[in-house]
């Protein structure tokens, strides 16, 4: 299978999943690269994104699949041909070919930086810690019947917060990817219901890689 490695940085964190897609797609064309299509009455490329990113979050370890008709190019240059075109924010690190299949994909590293306008308020890391330290925390996930209540303690396979500044505390974690999958969004979500007295005033999160079930770097 063919894989992209790209990353979504500055403006390009407002692209939404769907505009990525057509992005990508548009690349391949102008670039002169030949997607495949699937067949019957609505066919489709045969591109798609490991794991879908919430508007506003950075990634550098985005990862994509796709398929060429008869085109057997380096991929130095298919990815040279992609950035040509992108816009500023999206860069196609890498393009190789991989046998490892996309469920194979289970956790994520991923950094949370909440900022405090005022300055980290008294104990604030201490109440962080202690909150992913305990057996259970729910929070609230959309279902298809409506909102449910979640225990994200299981989906989170390590979690260190530290000060980074008088401002800014960090959160680095590993969660899980896929079945279940956690948003770390929902980790952000516990702190503002569990801990509101050390709810930031804003929270940016950031993917930095993707990992196999072994803890191995995924590709």
């Amino acid at each position: 299978m063919n894989r992209i490695l790209f990353e979504k940085t500055g403006n390009g964190v407002w692209i939404s999943h769907l505009d990525v897609m057509r992005l990508f797609q548009r690349a391949f064309k102008r670039g002169g690269l030949h997607l495949k299509h699937s067949q019957g009455f609505s066919p489709r490329a045969m591109v798609s994104v490991a794991l879908p990113l919430s508007v506003g979050v950075e990634s550098r370890c985005e990862i994509m699949d796709f398929e060429l008709v008869d085109q057997q190019l380096p991929f130095e240059e298919i990815r040279d041909r992609l950035n040509a075109t992108m816009p500023d924010g999206v860069r196609v690190l890498e393009v190789y070919d991989s046998p490892v299949k996309i469920k194979h994909l289970t956790h994520l590293d991923c950094v949370i930086t909440l900022e405090y306008d005022a300055g980290i308020p008294q104990a604030a890391v201490d109440r962080i810690r202690e909150l992913f330290a305990r057996d259970q925390v729910l929070v609230m996930k959309r279902g298809k019947n409506g909102p449910v209540e979640q225990d994200i303690i299981p989906m989170i396979q390590s979690c260190e917060v530290k000060a980074v500044n008088e401002q800014e505390i960090e959160i680095t974690a590993r969660i899980c990817a896929q079945n279940p999958s956690l948003n770390p969004a929902q980790m952000v979500a516990a702190i503002e219901r569990d801990c509101s007295e050390v709810k930031p005033d804003f929270a940016r999160i950031r993917r930095v890689e993707v990992r196999a079930e072994d803890g191995s770097i995924f590709r």
